[in-house]
């Protein structure tokens, strides 16, 4: 017994992927407790269109592109948004632990000490591009089930407060309260006009590249 423990937490790279997968393992007993059932995450709230309104919101003035981001395309390689989150987080941990303990029974890890943490990097590159493979078949049950990811909120006529100066073909950005959340959009004046640092506006459509939205000035009995 003694030598397994030493193996889990002997060199530190395996103490560290032995205490990430002690949180998930936390995490779904949690879950399991909670009456939610072992689910697999179908709950999941995270979905690649957060990730594509994240890169798009980076900078407010910068040209639209209708390409993804880079870390939407990283995402979607190894299915984020087909198969929920904290599934794909779980297999990944699970999948570097398994990586970083055999690396330090072949390799003779523990003899680098605090530098055998190091092997954590090519052991999560590899790990990610495993994924890759390993969640295919997750797509396909997580299809089959009817799981396609959350569904993404509308936000016409949310009202909110602009936080750059706009006009004509400007692209910039806002923030809206959604439920107590506050989310970042980009933004573009529906007609043209000069909408100024915190006035309130209202979305009244998406552009066709859904990277930014249409807003007006939203007229009430305070700001007129």
């Amino acid at each position: 017994m003694s030598e397994v423990l030493d193996l889990l937490f002997n060199p530190l790279a395996n103490g560290i992927m032995t205490i990430l997968m002690g949180f998930s393992l936390v995490y779904w007993v949690f879950q399991l407790l909670a009456g939610d059932g072992i689910d697999l995450g179908t709950n999941s709230d995270f979905h690649i269109g957060d990730i594509n309104d994240v890169d798009a919101h980076h900078d407010a003035d910068a040209d639209v592109h209708h390409e993804p981001g880079f870390w939407a395309k990283c995402l979607e390689f190894i299915n984020v948004g087909k198969v929920p989150l904290m599934v794909i987080i779980t297999l990944f941990k699970f999948i570097s632990w398994v990586i970083t303990i055999i690396s330090s029974i072949v390799f003779g890890l523990s003899k680098l000490g605090l530098y055998s943490v190091l092997v954590l990097i090519p052991v999560f590159i590899i790990a990610y591009f495993m994924m890759h493979w390993i969640t295919k078949p997750l797509v396909k049950i997580y299809a089959e089930l009817g799981y396609h990811g959350e569904e993404e909120t509308d936000f016409i006529g949310r009202v909110g407060k602009s936080k750059s100066k706009i006009m004509g073909d400007k692209i910039g950005s806002a923030e809206f309260q959604i439920e107590k959340d506050i989310i970042t959009l980009n933004i573009k004046s529906q007609n043209g006009e000069e909408i100024n640092f915190g006035d309130t506006i209202i979305i009244t459509d998406e552009s066709p590249s859904n990277h930014y939205y249409f807003v007006i000035k939203h007229i009430t009995l305070n700001n007129i």
